[in-house]
């Protein structure tokens, strides 16, 4: 099953040989992060902080960061599996013109590959929304456990994106502000409800424009911030390979699915190629 799903893989690899990869949760399950959706595309965790939300609600903002207390160190100390170094190979052999991932957890980077738009942002980084500053965000996670010592030993299982699965009572969690000017302070990355900021669509998008083609790892594309990518590269006459265990939104106009395990089958297509 899987000896198939690579070598119809390497076919396309080799067909369109220049390509630009779209990746999601499914290539980080395996470095312990936990995804969003399940195979069928369907929430298996509570929807996630909306934007509006955390810059509007002081409560929000208090569940947010005191979840973050035992959500964030396993996002933080997450390590890149073999599917992230099958990509960093890819990249070297130059299959990949760019390399565009919805998550947040720095793995591609952290694995080796050097063409990546992080299109979703980056978690390991914190900001003010009023001001310029930014910091790192063991800075902010050190800063609430000593702001709120009753919360600092909570234990409770990983979520996704650094959150984790605890309910309690937040209400008088202390929410780190920003140092320089009191203002709100949030991981840089897109919240659900927020846009993409514009230039890392249209760089994403000239780029597949120049590409063979368009592959898919491990993402049901339930999010237009992803599928985007999909419409276009069929409105371009683009080929569209998927490759995730799950459904994707764009089967229907994919050419090619492959339903199988990504670490085993790129490990596969890597030594064959």
């Amino acid at each position: 099953m899987i000896s198939e799903a690579a070598e119809k893989l390497h076919t396309f690899i080799r067909k369109h040989p220049r390509l630009m990869v779209l990746t999601g949760a499914g290539m980080s399950t395996d470095s312990g992060i936990p995804a969003y959706r399940d195979a069928n595309g369907q929430w298996q965790q509570k929807q996630p902080v909306q934007h509006q939300a955390f810059m509007t609600q002081l409560s929000v903002r208090q569940r947010y960061w005191g979840r973050s207390l035992p959500g964030w160190p396993v996002m933080r100390d997450a390590k890149p599996n073999p599917a992230h170094y099958a990509l960093v190979d890819l990249e070297h052999k130059g299959h990949i013109n760019l390399l565009v991932t919805q998550n947040v957890d720095r793995l591609h980077q952290h694995a080796g590959s050097q063409q990546v738009t992080d299109l979703h942002g980056r978690s390991d980084q914190v900001i003010c929304m009023s001001c310029d500053y930014r910091v790192d965000r063991n800075n902010v996670q050190t800063r609430s456990a000593e702001l709120n010592p009753d919360f600092a030993s909570i234990q409770a299982e990983a979520a996704p994106d650094g959150d984790a699965n605890i309910e309690m009572d937040f209400s008088t969690f202390k929410v780190p502000d920003c140092p320089k000017c009191g203002g709100i302070l949030k991981p840089d990355v897109v919240f659900f409800g927020d846009n993409v900021p514009k230039e890392r669509v249209h760089h994403s998008l000239d780029t597949l424009k120049s590409s063979d083609g368009l592959l898919v790892i491990g993402s049901s594309l339930m999010v237009y911030s992803g599928f985007r990518f999909c419409r276009y590269a069929a409105d371009w006459k683009l080929p569209i390979t998927t490759l995730t265990l799950g459904v994707t939104r764009a089967d229907p106009i994919s050419q090619l699915q492959i339903k199988a395990p990504i670490k085993e089958t790129l490990d596969l297509v890597i030594k064959n190629l």
